[in-house]
């Protein structure tokens, strides 16, 4: 794949390697225990996602990776550019002067910078963005970041294998909605492309709204508290995209993490503390589910993933599984994101008309 040359992709790699250079190693016997833990709870995950949720991927078995948070941060520059082709072309359009020289380092070192910063809070991801035929092996990864993984163990004293296998769930479960719903990653990433594609091409307002991330995080606030990364690209026209987008991301994340406490029993007896502890992470620190979905404006902020869990219970306090299970019929019956906060709307208009209360 050619590189684009509106931001300085090499600046950024070496930039969040300075940012994250502090990570504690795993090697040896520890590294070799978390990789056959995650290879096995990965299988066991996704056979027990399928039991709770009847979705099976239609891609073949889960591949679990234990990464460093070098390899997190490779992983997720690649997904970057794939994703932001679009956007990234019509910036090299306008790129011109003084700024085509010192624009693209610019943007690197400070793209670099945040991605050092998240690749110290991430635990898992699972990489669902654009399936290509070069290097297969490296696509449909689940990822485990395994310092950051063993530095919460430890801190918290969780148990090993009950931990991992919860952490697990969570990420199979977003496999399983992607390549186990046909039209799902079809959909998802015309959304995201039609965001991409909308975007304004303006180089400078890119490097200004990650500089102003940065200065937040750094005053001790949260970039996303007044949509963050999202204002970089988004446009009036792009607003009806990302409301899509938004309810959709709500609904993915609290589906994933309903479906991991619920698929876990039995099997993981320390749920109920990963989940509270996880939770207040999310809230004091803003840990973010990936790269892509900061920079897309596709951010699982705390509050998406509470308000997608409590739209999952109103629907299936009125309709059970069998109502729920319609958001996968199709992308019309996905909910907007008025319908997660409010998720009578959505009742109103999915559920059978002699079952609307």
């Amino acid at each position: 794949m050619s590189e684009s040359k509106a931001i300085d992709w090499d600046l950024a790699r070496t930039i969040a390697a300075k940012v994250n250079r502090n990570e504690p190693e795993i090697v040896g016997d520890e590294r070799a225990k978390m990789n056959a833990d995650f290879e096995e709870f990965t299988a066991l995950a996704e056979d027990l996602v399928a039991k709770e949720t009847g979705l099976k991927s239609l891609d073949g078995s889960a591949r679990g990776r234990v990464a460093d948070r070098a390899d997190w941060v490779d992983a997720n520059l690649a997904s970057f550019q794939r994703l932001l082709k679009p956007m990234l072309a019509k910036m090299e359009e306008e790129m011109t002067g003084p700024f085509s020289a010192v624009g693209p380092k610019v943007a690197g070192a400070e793209l670099g910078m945040l991605l050092g910063w998240m690749s110290t809070r991430v635990l898992g991801q699972y990489d669902l963005l654009v399936i290509e035929d070069e290097n297969p092996e490296d696509q449909d990864i689940v990822y485990y970041v395994g310092s950051n993984v063993a530095a919460l163990e430890k801190r918290f004293a969780f148990p090993e294998r009950d931990f991992r296998l919860w952490l697990a769930l969570h990420e199979v479960t977003h496999r399983a909605q992607f390549t186990g719903v046909p039209w799902m990653r079809e959909h998802f990433l015309g959304l995201v492309t039609t965001t991409m594609e909308e975007a304004d091409p303006d180089p400078q307002r890119f490097i200004d709204g990650l500089r102003r991330a940065l200065e937040v995080k750094k005053a001790g606030g949260d970039p996303l508290d007044d949509g963050g990364l999202t204002a970089v690209f988004a446009s009036e026209k792009q607003r009806e995209t990302l409301d899509h987008i938004g309810g959709l991301m709500s609904l993915l994340e609290g589906h994933g993490d309903t479906t991991m406490d619920r698929a876990g029993v039995g099997y993981v007896h320390d749920a109920a503390r990963f989940g509270r502890i996880l939770r207040q992470r999310r809230q004091n620190k803003s840990t973010f589910v990936s790269l892509i979905q900061r920079l897309a404006g596709l951010e699982a902020k705390m509050k998406q993933y509470a308000q997608g869990e409590n739209f999952i219970e109103a629907v299936e306090d009125h309709g059970g599984r069998e109502l729920i299970d319609r958001v996968w019929e199709g992308p019309t019956m996905l909910p907007l994101l008025a319908e997660i906060k409010d998720p009578q709307l959505w009742i109103d208009r999915a559920a059978p008309a002699d079952k609307v209360a």
